[in-house]
């Protein structure tokens, strides 16, 4: 769980720190298009931070449930907001990277779906 934390602290960090250089540097390179994107991949990482500092606190969770919600958190913070990221930062084309925006995506639904299965679970005890 420390780990977990710890990670989550930092992506926060880094969450702020993109957000910043997104709001000063960006908005003068990117189209409109192109910092709405930017501003999506900030807010669905901010969000899923947010939900991971609660999921990892959460006394209710096992180790085990802790640990596989956050896997899939993170793993969408990195495929979706990370593709995006890459997109508008390095100019990779989005026909090159098409499917992991949306393969993070997935990764946040079955974090979601996996903590709602793990609340349902708690409810039954």
């Amino acid at each position: 769980m420390n780990k977990n934390l710890t990670l989550t602290s930092v992506l926060g960090i880094l969450t702020i720190i993109l957000g910043a250089f997104g709001a000063h540097a960006l908005s003068k390179t990117l189209t409109i298009e192109g910092m709405n994107s930017f501003d999506t991949a900030i807010r669905y990482q901010m969000y899923h931070i947010i939900i991971l500092l609660f999921v990892n606190t959460y006394k209710g969770f096992s180790a085990q449930q802790k640990n596989r919600i956050s896997s899939l958190f993170f793993m969408g913070i990195l495929f979706f907001s990370g593709s995006i990221y890459t997109i508008q930062l390095i100019g990779v084309s989005a026909k090159s990277i098409w499917f992991i925006t949306p393969l993070g995506g997935l990764f946040f639904i079955l974090g979601w779906l996996y903590m709602t299965i793990s609340f349902a679970k708690r409810n039954e005890q």
